[in-house]
């Protein structure tokens, strides 16, 4: 082999890396766009929510014949990669399946996984396009995935099925070549599911096949490099995102509600409760809530870009089953769009948070945000353990405590809780007495 393609090669590989690095410091600075929080505690729970909901994938087992599917589309990105370390070692040095003489069996069988797994990629994939494109499962059809989203579910899978038969047309041309004698082919016995496709091009001739492997090579591992910039773009994201992201996972108990420290401290102060603060001063506050992402913490940005738009939450929520606007999947979103345009705008010198749009009213309205009934069904769906109720929690502080825009009937029932101690109006000495009704009817 020439100089020349491991030049081109080695070119493509530098100018992947430069891509992916330039794009993770966008995709950081972009999630750091919110507020700073220290979420590293209790590292024991923490490390098992990682290897239980992200490697495990246990969550997505509350829905079998997808998580079924989507498993071995995991296993396969996980260990089909480990055969693109052989292509980018042959790539550099310019040889051919390298490790095939130093493995010997163990290399026939890794062989035999990977075509194993990557029938399995393939034909899940498939299903998956069927699922989305002709049976039209209601959550995978939603409004809110039209347009660029449903299309970019569709690139991936397709992208995903090529690069498959990619590999099973690679070996099963590589094995012919080699037992005819041809270069530096390599014979690999055994190989079950390339040689079922074989018959199909043993009637070529070596010189077409020998392009065909090579085309088959190239296509694969240059799809592969670009496939990894592909999903820095992707919702697919959550590939890499998923692992952080569950880490970072909320441990306190799904109905418990934060409160903002100044607030509590100040209303400790008023009580005469002592106050964890350092000081007893007045904490200063920027804001009540959150109006744009810049009011939300890291992590919420974070979450919104580790979704996969998969749509459990969405298809859990109570609101939107019963035909109200929010969508839990949408506010994720939304979130990252607004994400994305702000740090555009400041990739150009733009105007960044003060182009005049924010996250509430150009993107989320305070219809969707008064839909919420708090329930955490979403939360709970989620598989890599994304947290929208906070998200919506924080937009609808800044809608009661900044614009004081939340419904007349919200604000009556406010201020029953302020008076009276409970969302009706009557006396907190009055609370029991319906108990006392219920004694006089037993007694009756």
């Amino acid at each position: 082999m020439s100089f020349l393609p491991q030049l081109i090669f080695l070119i493509i590989l530098i100018a992947t890396g430069f891509f992916l690095i330039r794009r993770v410091r966008v995709l950081r600075r972009n999630i750091l766009l919110g507020k700073p929080e220290a979420r590293n505690d209790q590292p024991g729970k923490r490390w098992k929510a990682m290897l239980l909901v992200a490697f495990g994938q246990q969550k997505m087992f509350k829905r079998f014949i997808p998580a079924f599917l989507h498993f071995f589309v995991y296993v396969g990105f996980l260990v089909i990669n480990l055969e693109v370390l052989e292509f980018v070692v042959d790539g550099v040095i310019g040889g051919h399946r390298l490790f095939a003489p130093f493995l010997g069996g163990a290399y026939v069988v890794a062989m035999n996984i990977f075509e194993f797994l990557a029938v399995t990629v393939l034909l899940s994939c498939v299903v998956f396009l069927v699922r989305r494109n002709v049976v039209k499962v209601p959550r995978l059809a939603q409004p809110d995935l039209k347009g660029w989203p449903a299309m970019d579910a569709n690139i991936i899978l397709v992208i995903e099925i090529v690069l498959m038969i990619a590999i099973l047309t690679m070996n099963a041309a590589d094995q012919i070549l080699a037992s005819r004698g041809v270069g530096n082919y390599i014979t690999v016995d055994s190989l079950f599911f390339s040689g079922l496709v074989r018959p199909v091009f043993e009637q070529m001739s070596s010189g077409f096949l020998v392009f065909l492997e090579r085309a088959a090579w190239w296509f694969h591992i240059v799809g592969i490099l670009a496939f990894a910039i592909y999903v820095t773009y992707s919702k697919h994201l959550h590939i890499f995102l998923a692992f952080p992201n569950t880490w970072y996972t909320r441990l306190k108990p799904k109905g418990q509600m934060e409160n903002m420290p100044a607030v509590t401290n100040e209303v400790n102060m008023m009580l005469g409760i002592p106050s964890e603060a350092p000081t007893d001063a007045p904490m200063e506050i920027a804001r009540f809530g959150a109006k744009d992402i810049n009011d939300l913490s890291w992590i919420n940005i974070m979450n919104a870009f580790s979704c996969t738009e998969c749509g459990r939450c969405t298809a859990e929520c109570p609101a939107n089953i019963t035909g109200k606007k929010l969508s839990p999947r949408k506010i994720m979103m939304d979130v990252r769009d607004r994400a994305e345009e702000v740090g555009k705008s400041l990739d150009v010198g733009g105007k960044g948070l003060e182009d005049g749009k924010s996250l509430l009213g150009d993107y989320i309205t305070k219809e969707e945000l008064n839909a919420c009934t708090s329930c955490n069904a979403c939360v709970e769906a989620c598989p890599v353990n994304i947290d929208p109720l906070a998200i919506i929690l924080e937009m609808r502080r800044y809608v009661a405590m900044e614009e004081s825009g939340t419904p007349a009937q919200w604000n009556a029932m406010f201020q029953n809780m302020e008076t009276s101690f409970s969302p009706w109006k009557f006396s907190p000495q009055d609370r029991f007495n319906w108990a006392e009704k219920v004694k006089e009817e037993d007694i009756k």
